[in-house]
């Protein structure tokens, strides 16, 4: 077994060995709260779900802190149009609404979008706004060893100095000189427009409660702070993977590795990004009106097919939204789905991955191998369709043994992708199953002997009865065979 996965920082795909054996440290950035999860959020969630799901397969331990930014500009800007006049609030936005009961009352729903989707709660999720004095060290850290200073104009604020780090750019491979100004704070307290925030002073106006003592004034953190303070207060200085959507590469991590590193701690040993979402091939825009949010999909679609579709490119590409892709990816989890029925009514029991010897499916070779190979998921997806096509293939060739181990690759298959942890996706225990075979089996021996005295009208009834309940009959040369249909 040897694990690779690319490297932001180097820009390869490099054999990935832990700091620790046996165990994995993962960071991954959550949601700053101030609206509705959109598809970007958990696009990134679920890729790092599979990236979490598969080094455990391996056998390594994993701890996963995904953060929640609890306080933020923006958070505090919606809350302040809340409170005007002339608010007009979209779905789900309510008048009055303080900074902080927003931030956690879109927590929740993040919370329930992940959930839904079947991703795995982290070992931790920590918010910024609990971690203060770990911020606080942190830049006073930074102010001790030159890389940082009180704003020159006395308003609180203290910023990086990227000047004194002479790496600064290097995730990013960019010259210092050809970056734009930092936006998150006046310039006319910097020493160069693109030295970034990591306190920001409180401002008039702002309220009481999104502001906390310091050394240098009453204030709030800095976004980037904010992460540094909290992955290295839970991993350490030193961890194993740093992740997140693509569009944190600049200025977030980037930020995040200089002020980190110029503080004395390694920090990431990789860093990994997910690719963006697109809409018909364009970048998706509320302007222009291309967008579609989890909520929507989960209304066209049932949760598992959400999250095979959003899981099913590779996490480093690009991934494109049309009216037809939650169609196509229905249409797979049928397949898979419907395999696994039969399976599970010829056998008399559920498709659970503890019976049987799955390790002697050509198909757990082939989807091993991909997944080690940079976490490359459709070609691991090639590998459980090819296996479920080999064990319809079995099951209509009456082939027992290999039906059977293919029908427990394909369960191991799907839980590693976290299709089987996705609400409402259990499957039937197997005493369930017993119980409804045999329910089954009864209608289709009263059918068959209808069909045997010509009894049309009550075949006929029979079968249709069973499809109102759920079952599909299929007549062929060797009788009906039966499968549940699926959401």
């Amino acid at each position: 077994m040897t694990l690779r996965f690319y490297d932001t920082a180097s820009a390869e795909v490099r054999n990935f060995v832990p700091l620790v054996e046996g165990k994995v440290s993962l960071y991954y950035c959550g949601a700053t709260v101030q609206g509705m999860p959109h598809v970007g959020h958990i696009r990134s969630a679920i890729a790092f779900d599979q990236l979490t799901r598969w080094l455990q397969y391996r056998g390594l331990r994993v701890t996963v802190v995904r953060n929640v930014t609890d306080i933020d500009d923006k958070i505090l800007a919606k809350s302040e149009a809340s409170f005007a006049p002339d608010f007009s609030p979209e779905e789900g936005e309510v008048a009055r609404e303080e900074w902080w009961a927003l931030a956690y009352r879109y927590e929740r729903e993040f919370l329930k979008a992940y959930d839904t989707l079947g991703v795995s709660r982290p070992t931790y999720e920590p918010r910024a706004t609990g971690h203060i004095p770990e911020m606080h060290a942190l830049i006073q850290q930074l102010i001790d060893r030159g890389h940082a200073y009180p704003a020159l104009d006395d308003s609180g604020d203290v910023y990086f100095d990227v000047r004194s780090w002479d790496r600064y750019g290097a995730l990013t491979r960019q010259n210092i000189n050809d970056m734009q100004a930092a936006p998150d704070a006046d310039p006319r307290g910097k020493k160069d427009p693109r030295d970034f925030a990591l306190w920001k002073g409180s401002k008039e106006g702002e309220p009481a409660t999104a502001s906390w003592a310091s050394p240098w004034g009453a204030g709030r953190p800095g976004w980037h702070l904010e992460c540094s303070a909290m992955v290295t207060k839970y991993l350490g200085t030193a961890f194993d993977i740093h992740g997140g959507g693509l569009d944190l590469r600049f200025p977030h991590h980037e930020n995040e590795m200089a002020q980190s590193q110029a503080a004395g701690h390694p920090f990431a040993n990789f860093w990994m990004h997910n690719g963006m979402v697109t809409y018909q091939g364009e970048k998706m825009s509320k302007s222009i009106g291309n967008t579609i949010s989890p909520a929507e999909m989960l209304e066209l679609a049932p949760p598992r097919v959400v999250r095979y579709y959003l899981g099913q490119a590779h996490y480093r590409s690009v991934l494109d939204y049309r009216p037809t892709s939650l169609q196509e990816a229905a249409a797979a989890v049928e397949r898979i789905d419907g395999f696994l029925a039969k399976a599970a009514s010829r056998f008399g029991g559920d498709a659970g991955i503890a019976h049987g010897n799955h390790g002697q499916s050509a198909g757990i070779d082939a989807f091993c191998e991909a997944m080690d190979d940079d976490l490359n998921v459709p070609r691991a997806l090639a590998a459980l369709h090819e296996t479920v096509r080999a064990g319809n293939t079995a099951l209509a060739e009456g082939d027992d043994v290999a039906a059977r181990d293919a029908m427990h690759a394909v369960a191991l298959m799907t839980d590693v992708l976290g299709l089987n942890a996705v609400a409402g996706s259990a499957a039937v225990s197997t005493r369930e199953a017993e119980a409804l075979e045999v329910l089954v089996e009864a209608q289709l021996s009263a059918r068959a002997a209808a069909r045997a005295e010509k009894d049309w009208t009550a075949s006929d009834a029979i079968r249709d009865t069973l499809n109102q309940a759920g079952v599909v009959v299929e007549d062929g040369p060797d009788g009906a065979t039966w499968s549940l249909k699926r959401d």
